[in-house]
């Protein structure tokens, strides 16, 4: 039973209270250089959230309690000043200047470096500036935060992924997502960390902040570095929410009265004689709560955080969601006065998840509105229907018809559940030979383990009557491990010069195993599947039984050099030789440099409005590898059993054709980009402008049989193009004792997605269609072309003009007929398709809004676009046709789909894909909200800060 513990979101930090007794503490904060009052600098009671602002004037006053009290004076471009009240009532303060606090410290590969030093496109998101309020996957932390950087999940299922995606898409063959490093670990899943847990996630954006990591960094990396102990008194932290979440937007059916007036417009259809809204039916209102308990601490010599994590996820679908615990502990060593550096991370993830079943939402989508959900003694049906046996289907309503189920049993009568189970142990020695000169030894395993249980009743109309009850079990196991070593030595170098050098090995080893086991015929639903041996069809030789083995290694040598001159002139420059065993045998090994610069031009212009102006230059190249091993390989498989001599003998066949060339992608990007901060950091940011180009795509063609074994191979062919502008955007707007207001934009223009070439010496291509509508009746109809010298992301169908005065459609006859097949024909075939519309967007945006209401309120309002690019509505192209009714609900639109002149509804009763199902797919909402409270608390107590706060997501959708 679910023991839902908060009525409101709670959030229990690390902090100190406010005594009761205050007295006043006024004066000026100036600059150290100029001598000008500051104004909205921020004056804070140490260990506390109370404070103050100042003024226009640099002025402040602010009530602090009696006896011993620090204030802390902050702002950004200007060195953080601790000052002891003592006995004063007046407080003068000179602020040293601290550039656009351009000390911060950001993640880059295998290492860290000033931000004011970075010469590449690396993007980098705090916890502060998170994304808050009801999050469960870590991706959400910084969806629209990073210019560039796109993260949606479809579907409203808990248990699904995130698709994410950095500038676009570089391949059409190979893994389009990026490369996920958590404390170091490469290849790491976000499933593996509590967003809880996260201190900061760094966005390696271009070419040359990427190309360390070799053949897997095309797409992108995503640094996650977790939260740790620091040195200091024992602090227990709990964060807990609460959320609600109901289902919008469903698609727009007939309802049982329009459906009825339809049906009788068409004189088709059979009227049940009930009211369903099927929709309402299969979705609930959705609860879940989040628990978060750590504990951290310790001394100079050791650090240490504990963290316990409990999440329950309900999904709006019946039947979904998930409960999940993960721990993580990060331990910190010092020995050998210091010299010495031991860390340790052990990290562990236990999820069990109802995965439902996504066909019920398609056939709630077509299912009779008219149609009862279950069949009782009141329930009315027509007389044709009364005396049948609807206990054969445990009193679900069902209509023997093709493609049509009942989606309500299908969700609850076929159990579809899962228990993923990670584990991740990472340690690390680091010993100080020298001053600035470190080495270290790193190692880690990941084991991912992922069941899934499936079961389909024996009464289920859908799959389970068909085979008597069927039962499957998935098992897959996916294991690595890696170690790294590297030197990394930094110090001066004659005057003004500062000198990094990097030098490192890595091996990482990957195993991969699994099985599934399906069967059907049983005595009895009772067993689940929790007895497959008791299926009768593993008896007759008809059950599905598979399992697999592979395994890939990568090897990499990799060095960086990075040169700070006068703070002014700033250099990096790095190489990463890598191996993968998945490349073919003559192309093991790529090389993958980098080289990036940039200068701080305000350093020359003397312009006192310009904090820093920063140019950068880089170039990188990086790749991408085979997604799965032994794609180069000459392989056979099993290719099914055939009976012989009275037993079922298994088959052998070849399931790929040897390719010794295959060999990774490479991306070669140039990235130009200005980091700015004007006005005393009033308005600060960066605009980037890269280019880059991915050849060798890894592509498997159709080949012919013979002279080749196998009907496909996986080859090197093709180039893509990519252009874009990314700007990030802040703005101290307001900064006021009461009231603070800061703006923030991220926003991303993609100018050209393109699709280069197709084709090489041996083939000559061109042209691919990579998807199709698929069933009920348009199997045959693509929807999505890649073609040589075209944007990537054409949707290709037939161009809709009407409909005819006597009910049919009208599409334009544009090809298939002249001398070279450009010509109308008269008929209308797949050869007068066009491009209708492109899926990838022009421009995304994100605008986030901080604000502060005095002492103890605050709000963050943050809202996502996407604009430019379409969708295709696959339910209006299946089911938007009046005559489907005779079998089928349909779209409400379906019922304008007439002849302005006489009115004449379309008389097909099977759709067909064309322009007119191609929608805008832009969009603007309110992403996320979050209004808190920082309640007051006296001396003494034993808790040190309570927030109490709402929030919402997706609650305004344009």
């Amino acid at each position: 039973m679910k023991n839902y513990l908060l009525a409101c979101f709670l959030v229990l930090l690390a902090g100190t209270v406010v005594f009761a007794q205050e007295r006043t503490v006024s004066g000026r904060v100036t600059d150290s250089e100029t001598g000008e009052g500051i104004p909205g600098v921020n004056i804070l009671i140490q260990g506390t959230t109370s404070g103050s602002v100042t003024d226009i004037d640099g002025s402040y006053t602010v009530e602090v309690p009696s006896g011993e009290t620090t204030l802390l004076f902050s702002y950004v471009g200007y060195k953080t000043q601790a000052v002891e009240v003592g006995n004063q009532s007046t407080l003068d303060i000179a602020l040293e200047s601290d550039i656009t606090a351009l000390s911060e410290i950001v993640v880059v590969g295998y290492g860290t470096q000033e931000k004011k030093e970075i010469t590449s496109a690396v993007a980098s998101v705090k916890a502060e500036d998170f994304n808050q309020g009801n999050v469960q996957n870590a991706a959400q932390l910084v969806q629209g935060k990073v210019a560039g950087l796109s993260i949606a999940k479809p579907g409203g299922n808990p248990n699904a992924g995130y698709d994410v995606r950095l500038r676009g898409l570089p391949s059409i063959g190979a893994n389009t997502q990026p490369l996920i490093v958590i404390d170091g670990v490469i290849g790491g899943t976000l499933a593996n960390v509590d967003p809880n847990d996260i201190a900061s996630i760094d966005v390696l954006k271009d070419g040359s902040a990427a190309a360390i990591y070799g053949t897997r960094g095309s797409s992108g990396v995503i640094l996650v570095t977790t939260k740790s102990g620091k040195e200091g008194a024992f602090n227990v932290d709990y964060n807990g929410f609460v959320s609600i979440e109901s289902p919008t937007r469903a698609p727009d059916v007939l309802n049982a009265e329009e459906w009825r007036d339809l049906s009788q417009e068409v004189n088709v259809g059979t009227d049940f004689l009930n009211d369903t809204n099927w929709f309402d039916e299969i979705t609930r209102t959705a609860t879940s709560q989040v628990h978060n308990l750590s504990m951290s601490g310790g001394t100079q010599s050791n650090t240490y955080r504990v963290s316990l994590n409990y999440r329950d996820a309900e999904g709006i679908f019946l039947n979904t969601g998930f409960d999940q615990f993960n721990a993580r502990l990060n331990l910190t060593q010092k020995a050998l006065n210091d010299k010495l550096t031991a860390s340790v991370i052990v990290a562990g993830t236990y999820r069990q998840s109802d995965y439902g079943h996504d066909a019920a939402a398609r056939y709630a989508t077509i299912y009779n509105p008219t149609a009862p959900v279950r069949i009782n003694d009141n329930t009315p049906l027509p007389s044709s229907y009364q005396d049948f046996d609807f206990g054969r289907w445990d009193n679900y309503f069902n209509v023997e018809l093709f493609d049509y189920y009942n989606p309500v049993q299908i969700l609850e009568a076929n159990p579809n559940e899962g228990v993923d189970s990670r584990l991740n142990l990472a340690g690390k020695l680091q010993y100080e030979i020298m001053e600035g000169l470190l080495i270290d030894a790193f190692y880690s395993i990941q084991d991912d383990r992922e069941v899934r249980n499936r079961y389909f009743d024996k009464n289920s109309y859908w799959v389970g009557e068909n085979t008597n009850g069927r039962a499957e079990k998935d098992y897959d196991e996916f294991f690595n491990q890696l170690f790294e070593t590297t030197a990394n030595w930094n110090g001066d170098v004659g005057n003004n010069i500062n000198l990094g050098v990097l030098g490192g090995y890595s091996y990482q080893e990957f195993i991969n195993q699994g099985y599934f086991v399906g069967g059907g015929n049983f005595i009895t639903d009772a067993f689940l599947n929790n007895n497959l041996g008791a299926a009768k069809e593993f008896n007759d030789g008809l059950g599905d039984l598979s399992s697999y083995k592979n395994s890939a290694k990568l090897i990499a040598f990799f060095g960086r050099v990075n040169v700070n001159i006068n703070e002014t002139f700033f250099v990096s420059a790095s190489v990463r030789q890598e191996g993968s065993s998945r490349f073919g045998e003559e192309n093991k090994w790529g090389t993958f440099p980098a080289i990036s610069g940039g200068v701080e031009l305000a350093n020359y212009l003397g312009a006192a409005a310009i904090d820093n102006l920063k140019l950068r230059v880089s170039y990188g190249v990086t790749g991408n590898i085979p997604r799965d091993s032994y794609l180069s390989l000459q392989r056979f498989g099993v290719r099914g059993n055939f009976f012989y001599n009275g037993e079922f003998i298994p088959s052998y066949g070849p399931v790929s054709n040897a390719n010794p060339l295959l060999q990774w992608e490479k991306k070669n990007e140039i990235n130009v980009g200005i980091d700015f901060s004007f006005a005393g950091s009033k308005i600060y940011g960066a605009l980037d402008w890269y280019t880059r180009k991915t050849t060798d795509l890894i592509i498997d063609f159709a080949v012919p049989v013979p002279p080749n074994l196998f009907d496909r191979t996986f080859t090197n062919i093709g180039d893509i193009r990519n252009s874009g502008l990314e700007l990030a955007l802040s703005i101290n707007a307001i900064n006021s004792p009461s009231f603070t207001w800061t703006p923030t934009i991220t926003a991303s223009w993609y100018l050209e997605n393109k699709l280069v070439s197709l084709s090489n010496d041996e083939f000559q291509y061109g042209v691919r269609d990579i998807a199709n509508m698929g069933s009920p009746g348009q199997n045959n109809t693509p929807i999505i072309r890649v073609e040589e010298g075209k944007p990537i992301g054409q949707i290709w169908g037939l161009i809709y003009e009407g409909i005819t005065e006597d009910g049919d459609w009208i599409h334009s006859d544009i090809r298939g007929g002249g001398p070279d097949g450009n010509e109308p024909d008269g008929s209308i075939s797949n050869e007068d398709r066009a491009v209708i519309g492109n899926g990838l967007p022009d421009f995304d945006l994100g605008f986030n809004n901080t604000f502060t209401f005095g002492r103890h309120f605050d709000l963050n309002i943050f809202f996502r676009g996407s604009f430019g690019h379409d969708l295709v509505n696959s339910y209006r192209a299946f089911y938007e046709v009046p005559l489907a009714i005779n079998s089928y609900n349909v779209l409400s639109s379906s019922t304008d789909l007439r002849n302005p002149e006489t009115g004449a509804l379309l008389n097909t009763n099977s759709g067909l894909f064309s322009s007119l199902h191609v929608e805008d797919a832009s969009f603007f909402k309110l992403d996320n909200f979050n209004f808190g409270y920082n309640v007051p608390i006296g001396a003494g107590k034993a808790v040190r800060r309570l927030r109490v706060y709402f929030g919402g997501n997706n609650t305004f959708l344009i």
